[in-house]
């Protein structure tokens, strides 16, 4: 069966059930026929005995000689020929047949065990079964001109058999099933025809192949998939996505709202259209999010959420960030290093040897405070780390990096971690950097502040560099707007606001062009 394709198991099917139908449908309407049929025998039997009971020469007959009663037979006989009845049976009042269509019955006595009440001046109608099949027979009693009884007669009309009744009415049965079955069939393949053709003309097993072969293509992909239709219950829903999410049994059919309640695929559903590299935390995972609308012909069916574990990445991103910001640090140590080892080579070579000595424990006590500072107050070692390299570097600059030494940093805000936070200060301490290419301030200075409290953690960072210009201050957030040249711009701004935007917090912004510019960023604790 499974070799058969789905347009001839569905014509089949089709055919089998129209068949069984019209079975039985005849079944029902010939018994209904035959019921039919024999109500209308008894009202025939009992027409037709009446009709003889009722002749005046039958009577007297009865009662007359040897002779007379002889000849009730031969009267009753065209009277049966007339009303077309299988037997007519005259019989006086001792039960002797005076009537028969078998010569031989004529003149014995009946046994019958339905006739007694007939002798009783009733008429009825019985069914009987005999030789020849089931008779309907109908029984009226012979009055004479007293109205006194003297005899019975008795009508039989054989009942048809069901076989009978069928090859009766083999014309009418045959074509009743030939035009049923021709547009049965007919319907049949053509609702077998469209069936085929939307399911893109594969039979059932190769459909159930693809499936097959679908979920576990799903399941050996190293990203979660979550696909829900237009009516929001899922669809798609891999090992990957059940591992990510902390889900375990079956969920294929049931609304995404029930199993997840912040995968926000049902916002694509109303949006149309796609969200992508959205960052998630899901369960101590640091996810990236792409959200997509499906669309079969241009009509929105479904969407589709593809969600990739980045939390090794990141992990290994906060390393390279860590190393890449002491890297950094040792760098411009090194190179400050070496301008100060000048500096006291010259001292000495001057003989200045106490300036010198001055000098030396001067810049060992800015380091050390400096460092002492940060590892005490700072939770992050990469934090600690970019500042500390911040610092040298904008003494490189011409840039004086201002630390508030009340700041501290004890723990971070839910969701965030070191790494967003090495990204909230890189990017903001290199564009006030930027700020000052173009400035011709004798002092440029960096402020930057930490102030933490129970349920508050602010951030400020101020410069006095060129500021922000009206215009473009709107656009400041936007993904890849920038107001510097050069490619992989505008790209900072717009990771603090989704990092910012990640923990419920806000920013705040105070600039006025060539009087610098302030981010102060608040979050809830």
């Amino acid at each position: 069966m499974r070799r058969l394709s789905i347009q001839t198991k569905i014509t089949g099917l089709i055919f089998f059930i129209v068949g069984f139908s019209l079975l039985l449908a005849g079944i029902v309407i010939i018994s209904n026929f035959i019921d039919a049929q024999e109500e209308d025998l008894k009202q025939r039997a009992l027409l037709t005995a009446r009709t003889v009971a009722e002749v005046p020469d039958i009577s007297f007959m009865i009662t007359g000689d040897a002779e007379e009663r002889s000849m009730i037979n031969e009267r009753v006989e065209s009277m049966r020929v007339i009303h077309q009845a299988d037997y007519i049976v005259v019989m006086d009042m001792d039960h002797i047949r005076l009537s028969h269509p078998i010569p031989t019955m004529i003149g014995q006595k009946s046994r019958g065990t339905d006739e007694g009440p007939a002798f009783a001046e009733l008429t009825f109608t019985t069914k009987a079964k005999g030789e020849a099949g089931s008779v309907i027979r109908g029984f009226v009693p012979i009055l004479n001109q007293d109205h006194q009884q003297v005899g019975v007669v008795l009508a039989g009309y054989i009942v048809p058999t069901f076989l009978e009744v069928i090859w009766n009415l083999r014309m009418e049965i045959f074509l009743t099933s030939a035009i049923s079955l021709l547009f049965g069939g007919w319907g049949a393949w053509l609702l077998a025809s469209r069936i085929k053709k939307e399911m893109f003309n594969l039979e059932p097993h190769e459909i159930a192949g693809l499936v097959v072969e679908r979920t576990e293509t799903f399941n050996a992909m190293r990203e979660g998939i979550i696909a829900i239709d237009f009516n929001e219950n899922i669809t798609v829903f891999n090992n990957k996505a059940k591992e990510m999410m902390g889900i375990t049994g079956e969920v294929i059919g049931k609304n995404i709202n029930t199993i997840i309640t912040d995968t926000r695929l049902p916002e694509i559903l109303r949006l149309q259209k796609p969200i992508y590299n959205k960052e998630l935390t899901v369960r101590n995972l640091n996810i990236l999010s792409n959200r997509i609308p499906i669309k079969v012909k241009g009509v929105p069916v479904g969407a589709v959420a593809i969600f990739q574990d980045r939390t090794e990445v990141k992990k290994l991103a906060e390393e390279l960030t860590g190393v890449k910001a002491f890297v950094s640090a040792l760098r411009v140590q090194n190179h400050e290093h070496m301008n100060k080892l000048h500096t006291i080579a010259g001292l000495l070579q001057l003989g200045h040897k106490n300036r010198a000595l001055e000098y030396v424990f001067q810049i060992t006590e800015e380091n050390e405070e400096l460092t002492r500072f940060l590892s005490k107050n700072i939770i992050s070692e990469s934090l600690s780390g970019l500042l500390l390299s911040k610092v040298r570097r904008g003494k490189e600059l011409g840039i004086t990096v201002h630390i508030d030494r009340h700041s501290r940093l004890e723990s971070f805000p839910s969701p965030l971690d070191d790494h967003d936070f090495v990204i909230i200060f890189g990017n903001l301490i290199e564009n006030a950097f930027d700020s000052f290419k173009d400035s011709t301030l004798l002092e440029k200075e960096i402020y930057i502040s930490i102030e933490q409290h129970e349920e508050l953690l602010s951030i400020l960072i101020e410069d006095n560099g060129i500021g922000i210009s009206k215009k473009a201050k709107p656009f400041i957030f936007q993904e890849g707007f920038s107001t510097k040249e050069g490619s992989n711009r505008g790209i900072g701004l717009f990771l603090i606001k989704e990092i910012v935007e990640k923990a419920n917090g806000t920013i705040q912004i105070e600039s006025s062009p060539e009087q610098g510019t302030s981010f102060t960023i608040t979050f809830s604790m």
